[in-house]
This record gives structure tokens, C-alpha cells and sequence, in this order.
């Protein structure tokens, strides 16, 4: 890192950590609120507003503009209130009023409990920071992926707020991401990971209807180890309150490995759009998610 660098990222850390700061002495309510009302007002200026209306469009050719603009300002609504609720993530996790996590088949007890390692999904829905909340409340030894931002001053910040809901810390992605992932599956850890962005590696699989770049890492690991694979979807349902859904993923298993690992891909891809679909405005459209 060149000191020209160094010196823009201290000022980018300095000012994010102002604001965070700012943001921490508010109520939760209050700051929730402070941050959907200043995004839905400059994030449609943005040129990140275009590529989710073309998104949008992609995914329901049948909604009127109206509708794929009431989607757009929810969304931003949402990004502004996750943004917002950052420096309260230690409050949020002990909150059990304000987050209910209803697990209706005892997944994470089960996986907690079977002496195996396994698997942990999310999407970037609702504060999908809480998506690694089930696994923590649940004393259950789990690590999480998250895609590090450029800045290290402004990875320190969030670190030490994800502290709250990822107790046993998180995994850069990247190849030695990977590896350390495997290590800890092999040992009966357990793994966390966001599935609904564009991979670069991966394979096609539809995704509302097109193909979509899609991670095979999950069914990759669940078919070869012979692991349990758990999601979880975050739903906003009301300001600074969420209701998180924790399920299953079968796994498909077969005389043909390769072919199990397309079949639980399509699955998993098949369940982010359901989840999607059933709240469309707490995505994170702006994801260049199909090809151009």
C-alpha cells in the first residue's frame, strides 16, 4: 500500500467511523429511521439505482413501472436502515423481542448437536448481517464468509460490530478463505455463507427465469463430506424488528456426485429466488447478478 493509499483510506476510516459513531449515540429506532430516509433519497440518484431497475425488470416483466419504483425505494429504504443499524448489531443480538428466530424443525440445535460439521446460507436480504444470528444464539461453533471492502481501517470498524453476532469470527473470502473453510468443516466446525450474489466461478442455473452464475461451494462440500445444509432468510418486519426463518436443504444424493451437485444448487438457487419473491423490496438489487 503506497502512503497516498494509506492516507486516503485513514480519511475514508476517519469520516465512516464519525458516522458510525453519530449513528451509535441514536436510538436504534432513530437511527434505523435516519438511515432509510437519507438513502431512499440519494440512492436513487445513484447509477446503482439503473442497474437494479434493470434487474427489476428482468425478474418481473409483468410489474408496471409504479410497482418496480415502490420495489426500488423499499430497497433503498432497507440498505439505508442495515447501513444505519451497524453500530447497534450487540444490541439486535440479545434483543429477542426485536429479532425471533422461528426454527420450527430445530436445525440449528440438530447441527449443533450431530458431532459433524456443516453448512450455514443467508442472502442479502432484510440486515442480512443477522443471518449469522441463529448460529450464535444457538452456541453453535460457526464461522461466517464475508467479501472484506478495500479499506482495512473500515474492515477493523465492522469486525469489531459483526463481534456481537459472530462470536467465532469471520473468513475473508478468496482461495485462502477456502482452504481455512475446509479445515474447520473437517473438524466438526461449521460454516456460514451468502449465496446470492455472482459468481465468477460456479455454473449456470436459472435464477427468475434466466441463467445466473451460481457458487456450487455449498453443494460442493455438503455432497463430498457428507454435510447438513441450514438457511436462514432475515425478514424486516417493521423498522428495527426482524423475524428470522431457519430451514433445510436436502441434499441431493445419488450414485453421481457431479449430478447431486448441480441438482442441490438448483435447489438452493430455487430457494433464494422463493425468498426473494416473497419480499422483493428487502433485496439488494443492485448486484449485477445476471449476464449483460
Amino acid at each position: 500500500m503506497s502512503r497516498g493509499e494509506q492516507f486516503s483510506y485513514w480519511l475514508q476510516a476517519l469520516l465512516a467511523r464519525g458516522v458510525m459513531g453519530g449513528l451509535g449515540l441514536l436510538p436504534l429506532d432513530a437511527a434505523s429511521w435516519f438511515g432509510g430516509f437519507l438513502a431512499r433519497r440519494v440512492g436513487r440518484l445513484t447509477a446503482a439505482q439503473q442497474t437494479a431497475a434493470k434487474n427489476l425488470a428482468l425478474a418481473f416483466p409483468e410489474k408496471s413501472a409504479a410497482e418496480i419504483g415502490k420495489i426500488l425505494d423499499g430497497m433503498w429504504d432497507n440498505i439505508g436502515r442495515t447501513l444505519a443499524e451497524y453500530p447497534h448489531l450487540g444490541r439486535l443480538a440479545k434483543d429477542v423481542e426485536r429479532v425471533l428466530i422461528s426454527d420450527p424443525g430445530g436445525m440449528t440445535d440438530r447441527m449443533r448437536e450431530d458431532g459433524i460439521g456443516g453448512l450455514l446460507l443467508g442472502m442479502h436480504g432484510a440486515n442480512w448481517e443477522l443471518s449469522a444470528l441463529p448460529s450464535a444464539r444457538a452456541d453453535m461453533r460457526a464461522r461466517h464468509f464475508y467479501r472484506a471492502p478495500n479499506n482495512p481501517y473500515v474492515d477493523a470498524m465492522l469486525a469489531k460490530y459483526r463481534r456481537a453476532i459472530g462470536p467465532e469470527g469471520f473468513i475473508r473470502k478468496g482461495s485462502a478463505g477456502a482452504r481455512e473453510a475446509l479445515q474447520l468443516l473437517r473438524g466438526g466446525g461449521h460454516i456460514g455463507m451468502l449465496v446470492d450474489q455472482k459468481q465468477d466461478e460456479g455454473i449456470t442455473v436459472p435464477f427468475f427465469g434466466r441463467d445466473a452464475m451460481t457458487t456450487t461451494a455449498p453443494a460442493t462440500f455438503a455432497r463430498r463430506m457428507n454435510l447438513p445444509i441450514g438457511a436462514a432468510r432475515v425478514v424486516r418486519l417493521k423498522g428495527a424488528y426482524f423475524r428470522i426463518f431457519v430451514e433445510e436443504v436436502p441434499v441431493e444424493k445419488t450414485a453421481d456426485r457431479d449430478a447431486d451437485i448441480v441438482a442441490t444448487t438448483r435447489r438452493i438457487s430455487a430457494m433464494v429466488e422463493r425468498w426473494i419473491r416473497e419480499h422483493p423490496e428487502q433485496w439488494f438489487w443492485v448486484h449485477r447478478r445476471w449476464p449483460k
